[in-house]
């Protein structure tokens, strides 16, 4: 059968561990995709590193907001093309394609051609934008009258996609008369660079290989696709170095022997130094036939391929100091960046994209505090301290002075104009969002505390503001969306998109300071939203957050079945599958999917251990810290 298979590596370690380095690969590796098939959307992946680039003149526009114009960086009509470029700019670009070409036709996805094996091994190499294939195959060699022969590779480059999650993934093919490619050297039967240009973007592909000589010719017709063809029949495989970068590599980085060491070296800290869970026991010690041990044992296994697979693609779409957006390094998006008010789409320079809801959404601002707290917890020391001082002053600094005084009620309130969580509401008419105002104290708590660590006071403003923030709106015994909502429960357009009040008693921990949440009206709400909201048309970290919640009000079962939801998909790949909202993949339903599973298997602050449903009894976890 014609397959492709994904292979997770994983070396033994000596590092003492409750789940041995050698279980911890046997349960990894029986998770391997294998695929019969090709996908236009999801590819099988290796890690890679992309590039980037910026501009100025941009005015936005002024929205009414606490008695006073403020500037936001929208759409301007009257500057459409340079709100455009802001965009689309500076974006990831596709680096190539490289494939395989037949004498006849070409094969995409199959590794067997007329009934000959071709065997390809592919390693990337972890300190560069190194890609090392080895192929191994009679069909190498040149193709003679009537026989076999004639494999060859080919090697395309796209024109720069502008547009925001395009698929199948990054670059434009067809728009060949706007970018520029050059056979820059071909000074040995062994080696080859090919310039490619565009704009003010210029990068080389410096190709060496080992196994036979060989010949880079091209483009074909129309194309910017060039052909590495065989010139000499060899016995030995051939080794291919790949290697892009701003200037002509003149070293081959490794051979396929040396290389594929590194590589592993690299999966087996982040394998076996890493927190695990482990279900197999579960799934063995439900292998009678009762509908309920059947049950279990469906639920064990699949949510074990989400959990190894989440890990794996999460470290393959990872790049470096400036991480991708929701869609991670399979088509182009946005991305989150810091600054004094946290942007919703910015760019490498801090700099957010034109948008009404980019400059008005506001539930990011205590992000550095959340992620701050949680390196806390694991590296207590001077060096987190100083680590983050300077972003949570910054951060705490601006949400303290959003914070609008108001006289009559005595409270500070989160005023429009904004846009919460759900991103669905008249941000004219949005006031004291549940989600916010408890993420807000939050995060001036956690603000707070930083400067105590550090033998420092906190500022007047801070705890001011902490202190007196408007109370969580209630409607019907329930936590609404914001302050005078209409028709909470019973209009469809309330029940829609995240439903993130569930985050105040899930995500978030109860609040240290202020007045306590109340857990009759925890559970009306936690009620409603599974009987009410609209979860079928429910996207991303929806149901995470919802498991979160589900666990922290002691329903273990149902937070399970929120994380195995017929919604919440995950395909034979592991790709988190975006729906009819947002694009595939859809990569916080991973990340969000990890952090439910780690309070499941950790416990958080008060209630520290496993947290499974009655029946996953042998449930196996090692290197959690407890949620706060």
């Amino acid at each position: 059968m014609r397959h492709l298979t994904y292979l997770i590596l994983l070396l033994p370690c000596l590092a003492e561990a409750k789940i041995s380095a050698r279980r911890r690969q046997k349960v990894v590796q029986a998770y391997n995709p294998r695929r019969n098939a090709s996908s236009d959307s999801t590819p099988l992946r290796v890690p890679t590193t992309p590039n980037q680039t910026s501009i100025d003149d941009f005015t936005g526009l002024q929205w009414w907001t606490h008695d006073r114009l403020v500037s936001y960086t929208q759409h301007n009509p009257v500057q459409n093309d340079i709100s455009q470029w802001l965009i689309q700019n500076p974006q990831r670009i596709n680096l190539g394609n490289i494939g395989f070409t037949f004498p006849d036709r070409v094969l995409r996805s199959s590794f067997v051609y007329k009934g000959v094996p071709v065997s390809v091994k592919t390693a990337v190499d972890p300190d560069s934008d190194t890609v090392l294939m080895e192929v191994d195959s009679r069909l190498l060699q040149p193709r003679s009258p009537g026989g076999d022969g004639g494999l060859g590779l080919f090697f395309d480059f796209p024109f720069s996609d502008r547009n925001k999650c395009d698929a199948p993934f990054l670059g434009v093919w067809n728009a060949t008369d706007k970018h520029m490619t050059v056979l820059q050297r071909q000074t040995s039967p062994y080696s080859a660079v090919i310039q490619h240009s565009f704009g003010q973007t210029t990068y080389f592909l410096t190709l060496k290989w080992e196994g036979g000589e060989g010949k880079v010719t091209g483009p074909a017709e129309g194309t910017h696709r060039r052909l590495r063809l065989t010139a000499t029949f060899s016995p030995e495989p051939l080794e291919l170095d790949a290697t892009t970068n701003a200037s002509i590599s003149t070293t081959m980085t490794a051979s396929f022997t040396r290389l594929p060491a590194r590589t592993q070296i690299w999966w087996n800290t982040y394998w076996i130094t890493g927190a695990f869970v482990n279900l197999p026991r579960v799934i063995r010690s439900k292998s009678s036939s009762s509908p309920t041990s059947t049950n279990i044992t469906t639920s064990a296994t699949e949510l074990q391929r989400r959990i190894l697979l989440s890990l794996y693609l999460l470290a393959v779409n990872h790049a470096s100091s400036l991480p991708p957006q929701e869609s991670g390094l399979v088509n182009n998006g946005y991305r989150d960046i810091r600054e004094t008010r946290w942007g919703k789409m910015t760019d490498p320079t801090g700099r957010s994209a034109p948008g009404e809801i980019n400059s008005l959404l506001i539930w990011q601002q205590p992000h550095p505090m959340f992620f701050a707290e949680t390196e806390w917890r694991g590296f207590p020391n001077g060096i987190t301290l100083e680590k983050w001082d300077e972003v949570i002053t910054a951060t705490g600094d601006f949400m303290a002075s959003y914070a609008w005084f108001n006289e009559l009620t005595g409270y500070y309130d989160l005023r429009p104009p904004m846009y919460p969580v759900s991103e669905n509401t008249n941000p004219n008419n949005t006031i004291n969002p549940t989600f916010e105002l408890a993420y807000w104290r939050f995060g001036l708590d956690v603000a707070c505390r930083w400067r105590q660590r550090q033998n420092k006071t906190a500022p007047e403003s801070w705890t001011r503001v902490r202190d007196n923030l408007a109370p969580l709106p209630v409607v019907d015994v329930t936590y609404a969306i914001y302050e005078g909502i209409p028709d909470m429960w019973t209009d469809n357009k309330t029940t829609n998109d995240h439903p993130a009040m569930a985050g105040i008693y899930g995500l978030l921990p109860p609040l240290a300071s202020g007045p306590s949440l109340d857990m009759g009206v925890l559970k009306k709400m936690a009620e409603n939203i599974k009987r009410y909201w609209a979860l079928e048309e429910s996207y991303g970290w929806d149901f995470s957050m919802l498991a979160m919640n589900a666990l922290r009000l002691g329903d273990a079962k149902q937070a399970v079945e929120y994380l195995l939801h017929p919604i919440f998909q995950f395909d034979d790949a592991g790709y988190p599958v975006g729906g009819s909202r947002v694009p595939t993949p859809y990569f916080p339903n991973s990340a969000s999917l990890l952090l439910a599973v780690a309070m499941m298997a950790g416990g958080w602050d008060g209630n520290e251990g496993k947290r499974f449903p009655e029946g996953w009894e042998g449930v196996e976890v090692d290197g959690f810290v407890p949620a706060m």
